[in-house]
């Protein structure tokens, strides 16, 4: 049997810690109430829960410009310390199909939009080139809304601090399909501790919404030869599209 690298068991078991202690509407149980939170179970795959009313000071976010404002010049995390810019995603605020990245790039920090750099542009051609649609008429964002330094992994901490963000996203937005690009986005709209590796292939559901996890373009541009497993996603995104149309 190959031997699973100590790295990998030590993300795997971090992040099994995470998802194992998040609660019915995807909160750590050990932040509500001030209760401490019970030993962790093993680990497991449940249905992602729907999208909980998430909003500052019992405001009602009607818009995905109310939420831009409530995150403002976001201090909940240590990522504000070393960003540049916040990045919110743009789009079509009532697009059909919406894609999820993990985090933004050097590029993104600068320009404050997601997906702008090689990766980007490699989205850019499979929206345009691959799914024959305007970039413009998706939309695009990411788990985390700013940087980690050196492009590191996004960090539990992190993902929760912006984890009420990205769900009033999709909840205004309410796509007919969600593509998780990459590891963590596709394990955050699965709530799984799997590897991207296991989860393409499948359709999920967040919230009524179909989703398809997929290969993050920056990985694509280390594997070509993985493209052809993303051009295979994209002919399931395609069909969802279709069988959802009026």
């Amino acid at each position: 049997m190959t031997k699973v690298p100590d790295d990998v068991l030590l993300d795997l078991r971090e992040r099994a810690r995470y998802f194992a202690e998040l609660s019915d509407v995807g909160v750590p149980r050990s932040a509500r109430a001030g209760t401490q939170a019970a030993p962790a179970p093993a680990p497991r795959t449940p249905r992602p829960p729907a999208a909980p009313v998430l909003s500052p000071e019992g405001a009602e976010l009607r818009d995905l410009a109310a939420v831009r404002d409530w995150v403002g010049d976001c201090q909940r995390c240590k990522l504000a310390g070393g960003r540049k810019t916040i990045v919110f995603g743009q789009g079509n605020p009532r697009a059909r199909l919406m894609f999820v990245g993990e985090a933004p790039g050097a590029d993104e920090d600068e320009q404050g939009l997601a997906f702008v750099g090689r990766a980007g542009q490699l989205l850019t051609d499979i929206i345009e080139k691959g799914l024959k649609m305007p970039r413009a008429d998706v939309f695009i964002a990411n788990v985390l809304k700013c940087r980690p330094p050196q492009n590191r992994n996004p960090e539990p901490d992190e993902i929760l601090a912006c984890q009420p963000f990205l769900e009033k996203q999709i909840a205004l937005i309410r796509p007919r399909v969600l593509v998780g690009l990459g590891k963590f986005s596709a394990q955050w709209l699965f709530k799984s501790m799997e590897p991207i590796g296991r989860l393409r292939g499948r359709v999920g559901d967040y919230d009524g919404i179909k989703v398809i996890p997929t290969f993050h373009p920056a990985f694509l541009l280390r594997n070509p030869s993985a493209k052809k497993d993303v051009w295979e996603d994209m002919k399931v995104v395609l069909r969802l599209l279709a069988e959802d149309e009026p």
